[in-house]
């Protein structure tokens, strides 16, 4: 039968030891795996390959994301390394203007040194990304919402300007996981996700995942993973697991508190704007209705001044001042000065990433604690 998105979760993990009926997968701590004959082996040889613990993820990733093939690696960065690797020198690749920092500084440090050529475009504008298409363009990088400014991207049109231009369409679907959206039903070719962050859920591990609709892309991507070898090891493959279990219910629980908290600050006069998909004058808000589940728990503001902004990040008791993003803990930032740190501060001006802006995770504790404590960080 089909399973509903709650129920995906639990089900669709590896399940029984059928040796043993444990009901969790073991933790496969080999490096190497005994042949049968030269060459003749049952499935593992040896761990960078392939590690029946991180085969047990990566077929659970592919499943939550109604994918052909998952793959597993050490960070969300290792993982969309691993996806430009795809590129040859001398392609093009279009990029979302309002992209996570890591992103930016590994097209611009790394793989523009190898020849390969990148654009930024306004991802929420399908034209405007049509006009940075190019006959060499083979890989168009999205991620909706965007980190840090919200915006959302109409994937079905992307998808449509990427085949058009036989180029990939990648989407990072970190902020939204597969419980909240499911790109590849959209129309894109690659799912990217730093699992580090809601799909593992607890801020205890850093890992990174694949998901391809096409097996022969997703074979290329594991030729690359094992050639590289930034994979995933098999406890940290093993807390993910255990992580993704609980998705469901922690994402519901994420989003109610970011309506409340969005809601609110909305109503707060030394708040300028606020950046969340869920609120209905949010300029994407009718269109993440259409191609998701739901808003997520991700938002950002904007104070009245720069003082503000950074009063509240040091004042707030329970959100903790810090990096990254989607545990069950509150996180709050100051983008320009942390996660997006390495993008020029000329184009962070030009974004609108400034000093004002805030970043929040909200995390799963009492929506009503959450406000009182922002309420008294701003209130100095």
């Amino acid at each position: 039968m089909a399973l509903r998105r709650q129920t995906r979760g639990l089900e669709g993990s590896p399940g029984l030891d059928p040796r043993t009926g444990a009901v969790n997968v073991p933790i496969y701590l080999s490096s190497t795996f005994a042949q049968d004959g030269p060459g003749v082996h049952r499935g593992y040889e040896y761990s960078r390959t392939g590690n029946p613990t991180r085969a047990a993820l990566e077929g659970l990733a592919a499943e939550l994301e109604g994918g052909a093939r998952g793959l597993a690696f050490a960070s969300g960065m290792a993982a969309m390394s691993a996806v430009v690797s795809l590129l040859n020198q001398g392609d093009h690749v279009v990029v979302g203007d309002d992209v996570y920092g890591g992103t930016y500084r590994v097209l611009e440090k790394v793989f523009a040194r190898f020849g390969i050529r990148v654009s930024y475009a306004d991802t929420a504008n399908p034209q405007a990304v049509k006009d940075h298409m190019r006959p060499e363009t083979r890989m168009l990088i999205v991620e909706s919402p965007t980190n840090p400014l919200m915006k959302v991207a109409d994937l079905r049109a992307l998808a449509e300007i990427a085949h058009e231009a036989e180029a990939l369409l990648v989407v990072d679907n970190t902020f939204m996981t597969p419980y909240l959206q499911q790109p590849l039903a959209l129309g894109a070719d690659i799912v990217v996700h730093s699992a580090t962050k809601y799909l593992s859920g607890h801020s205890d591990v850093v890992a990174g995942l694949v998901v391809t609709a096409d097996p022969e892309v997703g074979e290329r991507i594991h030729f690359l993973q094992n050639a590289t070898g930034g994979i995933l090891g098999p406890h940290d493959s093993w807390l993910l697991i255990r992580g993704i279990r609980t998705l469901g219910v922690r994402m519901e629980a994420h989003e109610h508190n970011a309506r409340r908290i969005a809601r609110w600050l909305t109503a707060q006069p030394w708040v300028t704007r606020v950046h969340y998909p869920g609120l209905p004058e949010h300029a994407g808000h009718e269109l993440m209705a259409r191609q998701a589940r739901g808003f997520g728990g991700m938002l950002s503001f904007e104070t009245d001044t720069p003082e503000r902004a950074e009063g509240i990040v040091r004042r707030t008791r329970l959100f903790i001042l810090a990096e990254s993003l989607g545990g069950v803990e509150s996180l709050i930032s100051l983008p320009a000065r942390m996660t997006h740190a390495s993008i020029p501060a000329e184009r962070r001006a030009r974004l609108g990433i400034t000093d004002r802006l805030v970043r929040v995770s909200v995390g799963i504790e009492d929506a009503d604690d959450l406000i009182e404590d922002l309420a008294q960080a701003a209130a100095g």
